[in-house]
């Protein structure tokens, strides 16, 4: 320690009264011997220091070979880092961006927030990434860089992080394709990019993510009529219901509030026919989205129809095995509905109309109806 603190303190002399060639020659000894040595916290910190003094001093060119030392070096003194990382030159700034592990994700997150599009670019490009940070990229990075992060392995998304993404990917097939193939996108985020995604991409997609799509394509089975309740289309009270129904929704007293009552008088076939007609969706899908084990369909569904929680929640114990629920997957099914948003849960539902919209009319009333939220 007392080897290093003189050594250090002849280099911090020779910086005082040295010539610009007498510098730099002083930070490149005191880097080599930072790189080679082993040091203490408080022996890297003086390092830092002179380091730190010696590279304001030097030109552009200079500073960016600092900046690719420094990204490999796993002792790098944090001030140093933080000030290469925040140089507004990018080759300075970019391979501690892309390279150090020695930066902190607020300095990550200062950067992203504060300089340009090359400075974004090599922050997407880094082995891992938290979610605090791509919440910025998403947000603030161009095209390149949104599609850099989104091919990124080991970039972490945030719930609303991934919804801003799909957002983006509107449009833009590489992007969607990119975020599409992520192994972490859960499938109701899955099922909003794809609501939204080309044709194309969708077919790639299904060739990619076989096992996603299956699941998406269990919730709207094309096979109509082969699902059938235990109150099934085919007996007599169900074909009551459907005139009753029927006629409230032609009349335009099919809302919200005539749907949660039959829900709460468990009226099976009065709540699966109104939400037919009110979504433009068949029975079929319907009953399944009421009667699956996975509430997802269900939970967009009703976000699409603008429903409130406590409705939602009289569908969730209609369709639920003996009409129980725990307190634990209520809670998970409040939260995760409160996340979802009307205008993305609408254009799943659209998505599911249009793969639907082939097997011909709505069987409730022997025509196409519109979405229709009240």
């Amino acid at each position: 320690m007392d080897g290093a603190k003189t050594l250090l303190q002849d280099l911090d002399d020779a910086i005082a009264r040295g010539t610009d060639e007498s510098r730099a020659k002083a930070l490149w000894h005191a880097t080599d011997l930072l790189i080679t040595g082993r040091y203490v916290d408080d022996e890297i910190s003086m390092f830092g220091e002179v380091i730190g003094r010696l590279a304001d001093e030097i030109e552009v060119a200079a500073r960016a070979q600092l900046s690719e030392l420094m990204a490999g070096c796993d002792h790098a003194p944090l001030n140093v880092i933080e000030k290469l990382a925040l140089d507004d030159e990018i080759e300075v700034a970019g391979p501690v961006l892309r390279d150090s592990a020695r930066i902190g994700e607020k300095v990550l997150v200062e950067s992203a927030m504060t300089k340009g599009q090359a400075h974004l670019l090599a922050i997407s490009q880094r082995e891992a990434i938290g979610e605090a940070v791509t919440d910025v990229l998403v947000k603030r990075g161009n095209q390149e860089v949104v599609t850099s992060v989104a091919r990124n392995e080991g970039a972490r998304f945030s719930g609303s992080g991934l919804l801003h993404m799909v957002r983006r990917a509107e449009g833009d097939s590489i992007l969607a394709e990119q975020l599409g193939l992520r192994k972490d996108v859960p499938r109701h985020i899955f099922q909003q990019l794809i609501s939204k995604a080309s044709e194309d991409v969708r077919r790639r997609l299904e060739t990619e993510r076989p096992e996603m799509m299956a699941q998406i394509q269990s919730s709207v089975t094309d096979v109509t009529g082969d699902l059938q309740s235990k109150f099934g289309p085919s007996s007599r009270s169900y074909f009551v219901a459907k005139r009753v129904v029927t006629t409230q929704y032609r009349q335009g007293n099919l809302n919200q509030v005539s749907i949660s009552n039959y829900a709460r008088q468990h009226r099976f076939d009065e709540v699966q026919i109104g939400l037919s007609l009110l979504s433009a969706l068949p029975v079929d899908v319907i009953e399944r989205a009421l009667m699956d084990r996975n509430r997802e369909i269900l939970l967009v569904l009703c976000k699409a129809l603008d429903f409130s929680w406590d409705t939602t929640m009289s569908l969730l114990f209609l369709g639920a095995k003996d009409h129980l629920i725990t307190a634990r997957e209520l809670h998970d099914n409040e939260r995760d509905f409160g996340r979802l948003k009307i205008e993305t849960s609408r254009s799943i539902l659209k998505f599911y109309q249009s793969r639907k919209n082939s097997a011909g009319a709505d069987p409730a009333t022997g025509r196409q109806p519109e979405l229709q939220v009240h």
